[in-house]
């Protein structure tokens, strides 16, 4: 038969960030320990709120099924004496599996002969297995930051208050902690506390909902943003749209309730930016704007409670509010009594990287390797590359970016507006810091990106030049998220950049301040950058195949990467190019080590053998401009016209003939056609694999 497993975690309440990972681990650890039981289930539905962590397992096996499993004790030899009676280890055996000692076999494993005996394992009833089995998964349950109390046996992210776990309509006995698992829940903390039990999954979404609690989070998401909304709409305004915070909101909140509150006009002489900040990160307030989008001296706030006095629980948000924009307005007016040209010079008593210097120093190397780059690539910006380059950290010793970090970049850019330091200064300051996070918006101008690809690079090739390289498992400086962007802004940019040059000229920037060897660096923070590349394009659903046809060949300009790959992922889908792959991997299993290309025409033999050649010169000459202009898609349709000339040559001659003389020139002929194909990508890693991606 089977039955709905309901398992509920009451606790304090739990951080708004903890609760999405937290259910997603449930879910996943949950299904793992029951498929590893051998327990049939149907769907893990999921619900929490701060207080509470619950899962709902559907057409949950009431038990086990019985099944035989194989027990392996002693080797053969130390089982049986040489006159094949069975040893004290064989006894010994058989007596801690239950068995008599005849019961034993002899079982061959790739180890050897071992003894083993088959058992009967009759299935145990679900319920309990249940009770070691939930507790085992809500104490592997890891959060950022966990709490002990009581006896401080065990930790979470907040003490448990009650636990209910019922398997059907049956009490699943079980105990995590000092708390007794029961079959009552709570209600809201402050308008129905008394407890009251629960049956199943589907009532107890429909009991809480009876006593202020919107366990679903679907549903309490939607409930928050129809709040806001309706808040909103009372003062003719509308929320500017906040995906993120409706998110943290509706983790903060178990019964949601709108009210809109108001602030000074003053404060909207704040730059836009600093009031959304402010609202947002410190209070989680809604901002208002009006059909045009500009801010508006409204706010909307979201309360736990079911609110009486609207006016009321309005004016305490407001008195709170105030109190942030008026420290806001503070650093505003005082930040603006310094330029930023006036701070960079104190950014030397701002660290960068103990073992990396300072600030001002980082700002003097990126604003170097940016003018570079700028001068190769954009000269037409260099100007305001150096001035941005110049400012572009100076904002980290404001009041205002003290205050609210994740303002660095737009105080930057809003002062130097203020300054008289242009447009495209001011824009470049903002844009180098984006991308911020994986799926950011990229620099908007040319300028900002250059500095963002100089900043990165900086960053990067100090910290593999001092041997903090990234593991599996810890990246302190963020190092991934970093060429990611990197590479994100040079292919958004269309950047036509040699990486290993420009790493060349960043690692030049150090002085002798690395340690590491800058021959080791460079090979090292390339093949870091490669790897982020592959793993990126792999990630977004781009045949792995394909990626490692381009990368293995030729890893550096990644504008030049993505129009070879784009070349062959367009042509892989005709049948030519599979019957192609297969023949340039055989080339490249003959060709070996051969580094000889030169082809003496002399000792071609007619027919297909010259046919060949002939066809491989006609091509090349078509080829050899076209990839000078990567044009790979136009080179590739012209080497699709050596498929038949290949098959026909390694169907009617012999390469490795008797005369050296001929197998070399052979070689050597095979080896000048894989050498024009590698221009593009190595297509024998892209055998059978003909299908369009």
């Amino acid at each position: 038969m089977e039955h709905e497993l309901f398992f509920e975690i009451g606790t304090e309440e739990i951080p708004a960030g903890y609760i999405g990972p937290a259910l997603e681990n449930l879910q996943a650890l949950l299904g793992e320990k029951l498929r590893g039981l051998g327990l049939g289930f149907g769907e893990i539905l999921t619900a929490a709120t701060p207080r509470r962590l619950a899962v709902c397992v559907r057409g949950l096996a009431d038990r086990q099924p019985d099944r035989q499993e194989e027990f392996l004790g002693p080797p053969r030899k130390a089982a049986y004496d040489a006159d094949n009676r069975p040893t004290k280890a064989a006894v010994g055996f058989a007596a801690s599996r239950g068995v008599a000692v005849e019961e034993l076999v002899v079982t061959a494993t790739p180890k050897g002969e071992y003894v083993s005996v088959v058992q009967e394992i009759k299935g145990q009833e679900t319920i309990t297995l249940l009770a070691s089995l939930l507790p085992e998964v809500v104490l592997a349950l890891s959060f950022p930051k966990s709490m002990r109390w009581g006896a401080g046996r065990i930790s979470f992210a907040r003490p448990i208050q009650w636990v209910v776990a019922l398997f059907g309509n049956r009490l699943v006995p079980l105990q995590i902690g000092d708390v007794a698992s029961g079959v009552e829940t709570r209600g809201h903390r402050f308008m129905s506390p008394s407890p009251f039990p629960v049956k199943g999954y589907d009532q107890y979404l429909q009991l809480l909902r009876d006593n202020f609690v919107v366990a679903d989070l679907g549903e309490r998401r939607a409930a928050v943003a129809t709040e806001i909304d309706r808040a909103a709409q009372t003062v003719g305004g509308r929320v500017l749209p906040d995906d993120e915070l409706i998110d943290t909101v509706t983790n903060l909140v178990e019964f949601p309730c709108g009210v809109c509150g108001t602030f000074e006009e003053r404060f909207l002489e704040l730059p836009a930016a600093v009031l959304i900040t402010a609202m947002r990160e410190h209070q989680k307030y809604f901002c208002v704007t009006d059909t045009n989008g500009r801010l508006l001296p409204y706010f909307v706030a979201v309360n736990n409670t079911r609110v009486a006095d609207q006016r009321l629980a309005a004016e305490g948000h407001q008195r709170v509010l105030r109190a942030r924009l008026e420290d806001a307005l503070f650093f505003f007016k005082a930040d603006r009594a310094a330029k930023l040209a006036d701070r960079v010079d104190a950014l030397a008593g701002l660290v960068f990287q103990a073992r990396l210097g300072t600030m001002l120093e980082k700002t003097k190397r990126v604003a170097s390797l940016a003018s570079i780059l700028a001068s190769r690539l954009a000269p037409a910006h260099l100007a305001v590359v150096e001035r941005a380059a110049l400012l572009a950290k100076a904002d980290l010793l404001t009041a205002m970016v003290n205050e609210f970090p994740s303002l660095q970049g737009t105080m930057g850019r809003d002062y130097a507006l203020q300054e008289g330091e242009g447009s495209a200064v001011a824009q470049a300051i903002f844009d180098h810091y984006l991308p911020v996070r994986a799926g950011d918006r990229l620099p908007k101008d040319i300028p900002g990106a250059l500095i963002g690809v100089a900043d990165r690079l900086d960053t990067i090739v100090g910290c593999f030049g001092i041997g903090q390289i990234p593991t599996g498992t810890t990246d302190p400086f963020g190092l991934r998220r970093l060429a990611l962007g990197l590479i994100h802004i040079v292919e958004n940019k269309a950047f036509d950049l040699d990486l290993a040059d420009i790493i060349r000229q960043a690692i030049g920037q150090y002085g002798a301040t690395l340690t590491v060897a800058p021959a080791i660096i460079s090979a090292s923070v390339l093949e870091f950058l490669k790897g982020r590349y592959v793993n990126n394009l792999i990630s977004s659903g781009i045949a792995a195949d394909a990626v490692e046809a381009v990368t293995t060949v030729a890893f550096g300009d990644l504008v030049d990467c993505r129009a070879r790959l784009n070349a062959l992922l367009a042509i892989r889908s005709k049948p030519t190019f599979a019957t192609l792959a297969a023949a340039f991997k055989r080339v490249m299993n003959i060709i070996k080590d051969n580094r000889e290309s030169a082809v003496d025409e002399q000792l071609l033999q007619a027919g297909v053998e010259r046919q060949l050649y002939e066809v491989f010169r006609a091509v090349q000459a078509a080829v050899q401009p076209l990839l000078a202009n990567k044009r790979y898609d136009l080179a590739m349709a012209e080497i699709l016209r050596m498929k038949e000339p290949v098959d026909s040559f390694f169907d009617g001659v012999m390469v490795m003939a008797e005369d050296l003389t001929v197998r070399q020139n052979r070689l050597n002929l095979l080896t000048a056609i894989a050498r024009l194909f590698l221009q593009i990508g190595d297509f024998s890693r892209m055998q059978g694999a003909a299908t369009e991606s």
